[in-house]
């Protein structure tokens, strides 16, 4: 993978040697491969206001080992040895946040002579006048600009314009083709990457709304061991909390300039709302989606109960699969939707695990005669999108936006069978193993929280969790 981005100019300028790639766009190892005869080494001039930091991200151990990893998996040499070759990353803006933007993304006839904010809106009431979008559609995009639109500008961004304009441009354009030819999701969804991106696509618009300085990573070096376990053909399951519809592309932003290949092959249990809400789909068919109904609208309408049972029942098989393949890393949040703030302290906090479904996947990972590592993951994020404060059963929620610090940290694996060795009974067990992992994942999210809301930033650090920024620790090879 392969992030460029330039920052405005100002008064620092730093000029280095980097390999002369297309700027603001991320790269996949197969594209990267495509390319890779047409890469040579140019000089580009970076510009910054001080305090700005200029950061290039060289092809560090653990990418070079994971690309070939991917050559042993795709048996494509070229990819792989392209992949290693030319990851760099160039961090550089006020906050921190990339000034990535998907407007190098194809659109369709819908918007293409767009110039101005009038442009795209105009364009989206003459999409509803004509009837191609549904009134609930139409206004649900107007106030997602407006809330968008609004962070990105309260961000400090210097290109906040450009950045909304073409982002929001690629977003109006591929949901108003879904809603002319709606996608339908598999039970296993496989990431689009071509001939349109979407996962550039999520990570173009979510990747600005993050304020990269008041962001921290914790235990950076368990994703090392994660990747390799990968390499050696066993797969690793993220018991994780859950709290933003942008979670998947949070994490890939947090990972993507250490851990790559994590950040693009990452598949993720998902529930059926963000497969069927408009707003949200262009943005999952970007992810690995293992599609499921969740418990908690499992019921919302008693005649399609038994319908759901069948797509689940056909996803675990699909998930079954998977984990026979082998060197497979799936996230699931066993609360079953995402997290909520307390009632009366207005405090949030990871919703408790439900045991019957960590069982299960236990159950399903042992089973594939495989193995397979459970780690607690911690993700802190409601801030950039906050999800309405009680679970509603209809589609369509208000998107509330915002620019802030986003936190990931992954704990030590935690083995069933060493938790379960001093109990006696399976239920005691099962909801003993639950409990560990819910509370390494409450231990890590505590720390991200007084990191990031607390302002202590890396001295929030403790025995269990080691904070740090590798965005800003990269060096080029």
């Amino acid at each position: 993978m392969v992030i460029l981005s330039i920052a405005p100019s100002s008064s620092t300028v730093f000029t280095s040697p980097v390999p002369a790639l297309i700027p603001a766009r991320v790269y996949s190892s197969s594209s990267l491969a495509l390319a890779a005869a047409r890469i040579t080494t140019t000089t580009f001039s970076f510009s910054a206001r001080c305090p700005w930091t200029v950061v290039l991200c060289g092809a560090s151990k653990s990418v070079r080992v994971m690309a070939e990893f991917v050559e042993d998996k795709k048996k494509d040499s070229t990819a792989a040895s392209a992949a290693a070759a030319a990851v760099v990353a160039v961090s550089a803006s006020a906050s921190g946040s990339s000034s990535t933007s998907a407007s190098e993304l194809p659109l369709s006839l819908n918007f293409v002579d767009l110039r101005t904010e009038e442009d795209l809106l105009s364009g989206i009431n003459r999409a509803a006048e004509a009837g191609r979008l549904p009134l609930h559609v139409t206004q649900g995009l107007d106030e997602l600009y407006q809330n968008y639109r609004n962070a990105i500008y309260e961000s400090g961004h210097p290109k906040a314009h450009d950045v909304v304009l073409s982002n929001m441009a690629v977003v109006f354009d591929r949901i108003l083709m879904d809603v002319k030819d709606p996608f339908e999701f598999p039970s296993y969804h496989k990431a689009i990457r071509e001939p349109f991106d979407y996962y550039l696509l999520g990570q173009s618009y979510i990747r600005p709304l993050i304020d990269f300085r008041n962001s921290y990573v914790g235990n950076i070096s368990l994703f090392d061991e994660i990747e390799q376990k990968l390499q050696q053909g066993e797969n690793v399951i993220l018991m994780s909390n859950h709290q933003t519809e942008a979670d998947p592309a949070i994490i890939a932003s947090l990972l993507e300039s250490t851990h790559p290949y994590l950040a693009e092959n990452m598949a993720y249990v998902a529930g059926d709302r963000v497969i069927t809400d408009p707003l949200c789909k262009p943005f999952s068919m970007g992810r690995n989606l293992i599609c499921v109904y969740s418990k908690k609208h499992m019921y919302d309408d008693p005649e399609l109960v038994e319908m759901k049972r069948r797509a689940n029942t056909k996803s675990l098989k699909e998930m079954a699969l998977l984990f026979r393949d082998g060197s497979n890393i799936i996230w699931i949040a066993p609360s079953g939707g995402r997290d909520r703030p307390d009632p009366v302290t207005k405090e949030w906090y990871p919703a408790p695990f439900d045991a019957s479904s960590v069982d299960n996947m236990r159950r399903l990972a042992e089973h594939a005669g495989i193995p397979g590592h459970f780690y607690p993951l911690a993700i802190l994020c409601y801030d950039i999108m906050p999800p309405p404060l009680q679970v509603e059963k209809e589609i369509g929620e208000k998107r509330v936006i915002s620019f802030h610090g986003a936190g990931l940290s992954v704990g030590p694996k935690i083995s069933f069978h060493e938790v379960a060795a001093t109990l006696d009974g399976a239920e005691e067990a099962k909801v003993a193993y639950t409990k560990a992992l819910y509370d390494s994942v409450s231990e890590q999210y505590n720390v991200l929280k007084s990191a990031i809301n607390g302002k202590q930033g890396v001295d929030a650090s403790t025995t269990a969790v080691s904070l740090s920024q590798p965005w800003k620790s990269c060096q080029l090879n």
